[in-house]
């Protein structure tokens, strides 16, 4: 996979772009005033694996919020900000690592002069969000409502940040169409070295939402593009961190136990369904890089899944177990749980 090279920014102590890891945000969704309440989901997200949260600044009061949270939990923290210039100044004094903004909608080049000055003077970067909700008027009369819009709405307000003497910029163009985030940020990606957040917007409910960001996330990963993603769900945010995870992990971007396991069919001798759900359960608490298989017959174990590290392949009433493609014993079907763990384990020691 050749990666999109981009400039590296900082937020807080995690790397966005330069070649550092893709790291995974996502939302704080308790109502704004109620600090209590943040607190608490911003311990479970960082806990989940949270990388960078984002937190909304809708009034003056929620600027209380930032300092709240950056007390209980070591996670660095953006502050959503819309309109209102001030409010992106207070959440740098009160010690935002981010300021997630349009530079378009906060009032004129002198307002965005002011965030960027105050940005610089605390090494807070910049998120640009531009989705296809907040084009411009007349890109849209000059474009539609098409990916060239969004990629040439979002270079201009980088282009206003420049102007500002501010180059500490992450750039989000998201859209509720994959293809269209797709197109968009394949755009972008030629005519900027700026780090990409990757997002499909309102993406729905987890049904639709998982599979259509896996579709857009999944193909611009590939392609090399994208620094930062969020998964975004009408779900708990913890449901967001869970995706992105189990997506990287998928794409082979991030470490961690990964279940490979056959579809079954007529030749399986074993309730495999069952098998793979509990082997992923019992695993899922392992840390390391490891991939299992939990295949139902010899025709679909150690021959197809040989590139895995350990596996079993289910025989009548019994699993044969295998590591590297390679018999390691055979044991009966009640004890394959205890012995893929095991082998899970050992394996881990020795990498």
């Amino acid at each position: 996979m050749k990666k999109h090279i981009t400039k590296q920014v900082m937020v807080g102590g995690v790397a966005i772009g330069g070649g550092a890891p893709v790291s995974i945000q996502s939302m704080l969704s308790a109502p704004a005033r109620d600090i209590a309440a943040n607190v608490a989901q911003a311990k479970e997200l960082k806990e989940a694996g949270c990388d960078i949260l984002r937190v909304a600044i809708p009034d003056r009061e929620s600027v209380a919020l930032i300092p709240a949270i950056k007390e209980k939990v070591d996670i660095p923290l953006v502050a959503d900000i819309h309109f209102d210039y001030r409010l992106a100044l207070e959440a740098v004094a009160a010690g935002a690592d981010k300021i997630r903004l349009n530079p378009g909608n906060i009032g004129g080049e002198d307002k965005v002069r002011q965030v960027a000055k105050a940005c610089r003077q605390h090494n807070v970067p910049i998120r640009v969000g531009v989705n296809s909700g907040s084009v411009e008027k007349d890109l849209l009369e000059r474009y539609g409502r098409t990916p060239q819009a969004l990629a040439e709405s979002a270079l201009r307000h980088v282009d206003m940040l420049e102007r500002c003497d501010f180059t500490d910029i992450v750039i989000a163009i998201k859209s509720s169409d994959a293809a269209e985030t797709v197109a968009a940020n394949r755009l972008l990606a030629k005519q900027t070295i700026y780090p990409l957040h990757l997002g499909v917007t309102e993406a729905g409910t987890p049904t639709m939402g998982i599979l259509k960001s896996a579709a857009a996330l999944g193909s611009l990963l590939l392609d090399g593009i994208g620094d930062t993603i969020r998964i975004s769900l009408t779900a708990p945010p913890v449901e967001e961190v869970k995706v992105a995870q189990n997506l990287l992990k998928a794409l082979g971007l991030r470490g961690g136990v990964r279940i490979i396991s056959c579809p079954t069919c007529g030749r399986c001798n074993i309730p495999l369904m069952e098998l793979a759900a509990r082997v992923e359960e019992a695993l899922s608490g392992l840390e390391g890089d490891l991939t299992v298989a939990v295949m139902g017959c010899a025709v679909n174990g150690p021959g197809e899944a040989s590139h895995a590290d350990i596996g079993v392949a289910g025989g009548r009433g019994e699993g044969p177990l295998f590591a590297k493609g390679k018999p390691v014993k055979k044991v009966p079907y009640d004890e394959i749980l205890p012995h893929l763990v095991k082998l899970a384990q050992e394996a881990l020691k020795q990498a």
